[in-house]
């Protein structure tokens, strides 16, 4: 208890300051390497490091050569081996409030006309049983998603959204990407998911939308062609069969800077027992 105290005693603020961000350092990357799809790689790694320490300790001189050597090499391989979970740990930080800039003006009038006619138009194509798919860009710039498609920049209308997605008209086949308060374009191509868990039953289009939000701070609502449910993907996971009401909080998330959705693990346990 003594040697605490002198611990503390002798510490400086600078000290204190250096162990708390190191500290947060750590924190943030194991919730990175919690996240990524090369976790269990990252297991193996450290396996091996603590091998390789063992071998030199213990004075396995082979073993240990061989080990440093593979270890030196390996990180090279390592950049190649984690080139996606590096560019989204970047985007992650980028999109961290202290180094994000907001660009939309908000405006709590033209925020719910918008949420509005989006839920409007979504509500009736999965009456119809259209299948849709609608990106909401946030801090993550979706350039080049956008030109992939036709460019469009124009006003959020609920006539406009269904007109996009009815079947056979030249940009139903594809995602329409919204940008603050318009529609920046339309039979924009997307990213699959690389997630080889999912159930035989989730289709292109969910799949699509989860590849996006993998990759980026995206917000993706998908209307089933084949059942008429709607559904939203967020940070690489689908949550399935929501309803309107549901919709509408989600969208609010994105035009009233709420926390972005963790009010429907429901929707997404419930389908995840179906599979």
């Amino acid at each position: 208890m003594n040697q605490i105290k002198l611990i503390f005693s002798n510490m400086s603020i600078v000290s204190l300051i250096d162990i708390v961000v190191v500290y947060f350092l750590i924190y943030q990357g194991y919730v990175l390497i919690k996240n990524m799809r090369a976790k269990q790689l990252v297991k193996g790694i450290v396996l091996i490091l603590v091998i390789t320490q063992l071998a030199s300790l213990f004075k396995f001189y082979t073993l240990s050569w061989i080990l440093e050597n593979t270890v030196q090499v390996g990180f090279i391989a390592l950049i190649i081996l984690f080139q996606p979970e590096l560019r989204r740990a970047l985007e992650f930080i980028g999109r961290s409030s202290m180094f994000s800039i907001n660009t939309l003006d908000k405006d709590t009038a033209t925020s719910e006309k918008v949420i509005k006619e989006i839920c409007s138009a979504v509500s009736s194509l999965a009456r119809q049983k259209i299948g849709a798919l609608i990106i909401f860009e946030q801090k993550t710039g979706l350039n080049e998603i956008v030109d992939t498609g036709t460019s469009l920049d124009s006003a959020i209308s609920s006539g406009l959204l269904i007109n996009i997605f009815i079947p056979n008209t030249p940009l139903h086949d594809g995602a329409v990407v919204v940008r603050n308060y318009r529609l920046a374009a339309a039979g924009c191509f997307l990213p699959l998911t690389d997630n080889n868990t999912l159930s035989k039953d989730i289709g292109t289009r969910h799949r699509a939308a989860l590849g996006i939000t993998e990759r980026s701070d995206a917000i993706a609502v998908i209307v089933s062609e084949e059942t008429g449910y709607i559904s939203y993907a967020v940070d690489g996971r689908l949550y399935r069969n929501i309803q309107v009401d549901e919709l509408e909080r989600i969208l609010s998330s994105v035009y009233f800077e709420e926390e972005k959705p963790k009010l429907f693990e429901k929707w997404r346990y419930k389908n995840e027992g179906k599979k």
